[in-house]
């Protein structure tokens, strides 16, 4: 019996797949939703004909979570006896001989007890994906290791249990579980998330209100930057040469001119406005450059840095040529020059060089500030 049309397309699809696709449940504290969320998505797949099994899921005693993990078949756990205790851990041969299209794995951060397989629970993950194996998981966005330390500056708790931030990035889908501040703190209230004895407590020091403000805020930025680079991963391998102005990304040229750094400090503050990425851009042309205006260009670039500035240094025969280059990969939107009160030959030079950039570049919108002659 021939095959039907979409048993050919699934056969090519599997044929390409070389790993298991990777899809992160992202929150930004306990409670927000993150294995309610991860299991329901397990659900939906199964009743849609997907081959789903449970890894390892944790319950904390919520019930909600107990009631999802009665609709899905979990692999059993291994035991593992350390220190005259025993252990459970998530079975990945177990998991590997059984074959699932799809595992849902709690916690991705988790230290396995010693003597497991692997030290760390995503290097379980890893080897699950790399066996092409689907895997939906689990993480708070304090257990990545470059967070760790700016959340305990916010809330005095040291996070022990991180992973390499190029885990999650390796992620082919992020997906913020989000709830307000306001929301978590009712459900602590009302017992959904710890049990009644350890609320107040809780509620007093991690799951104070500025902190869960302060978390929110960086969990939103990691799936910002996630969302960021598909869309120019997509540009990339579409090669879409114009700017998509989904988000302001802003630039200014400067070079070895005292006044560069009114230019820096005035594009600062509109790339703040506009929360843009800010980058300042030096095009080095080849020629000489005399001892005191390499300090000033090297103080113009410190300065820009400090302003929280992504420093570029170009190379090219022409400005606006290396500029526009710039411009196109990047996907700026906005880009500041700066104009001084010159006349005569500098200021023919200078539109020559601001008419070459708008011919050669794609359609962003261009600023002319102007500042004062060096």
């Amino acid at each position: 019996m021939p095959k039907r049309p979409e048993e050919w397309l699934e056969a090519v699809t599997q044929a390409e797949k070389q790993k298991g696709i990777f899809k992160l449940f992202l929150g930004y504290a306990p409670g927000v939703g993150k294995t309610y969320s991860m299991l329901s998505e397990g659900i939906r797949r199964h009743a849609r004909g997907e081959d789903v099994v449970i890894g390892v899921v944790e319950t904390h005693g919520r019930k909600g979570v107990v009631e999802l993990i009665s609709q899905l078949e979990t692999v059993p756990r291994i035991k593992i006896e350390y220190k005259g205790t025993m252990f459970e851990e998530m079975d990945v041969d177990a998991i590997l001989a059984r074959k699932p299209q799809v595992v849902l794995v709690d916690e991705l951060a988790h230290t396995n007890i010693p003597g497991s397989k692997h030290r760390k629970r995503y290097e379980d993950v890893q080897e699950i994906l790399a066996a092409k194996i689907d895997v939906l998981s689990t993480m708070n966005i304090q257990h990545m290791e470059s967070v760790a330390p700016t959340v305990r500056a916010i809330t005095g708790v040291v996070v022990r249990e991180t992973v390499p931030d190029w885990v999650p990035l390796t992620a082919n889908e992020t997906v913020m579980v989000d709830l307000t501040p306001e929301a978590l703190q009712k459900r602590m209230q009302r017992g959904d998330v710890y049990a009644a004895d350890k609320v107040s407590q809780a509620l007093q020091n991690f799951f104070r209100r500025g902190n869960l403000i302060a978390l929110r805020e960086l969990a939103l930025r990691q799936v910002t930057e996630h969302v960021d680079r598909s869309l120019e991963n997509y540009m990339a391998a579409k090669d879409i040469r114009e700017t998509w102005p989904v988000r302001e990304r802003l630039a200014v040229c400067v070079s070895a001119n005292p006044a560069a750094q009114y230019l820096v400090a005035r594009a600062a503050r509109m790339a703040r406005r506009l929360d843009a990425e800010f980058y300042v851009i030096y095009v080095d042309v080849g020629r000489k450059v005399v001892e005191a205006d390499q300090k000033i260009l090297d103080a113009n670039l410190h300065f820009a840095e400090d302003l929280g500035a992504k420093v570029a240094r170009l190379r090219g025969k022409h400005v606006a040529d290396a500029v526009a280059e710039f411009v196109r990969e990047k996907h700026i939107t906005q880009v500041i020059f700066g104009r001084s009160s010159d006349q005569g030959l500098r200021k023919y030079l200078y539109l020559s060089a601001v008419n070459r950039f708008l011919k050669e570049a794609p359609g962003v919108d261009v600023h002319i500030v102007t500042q004062e002659s060096d």
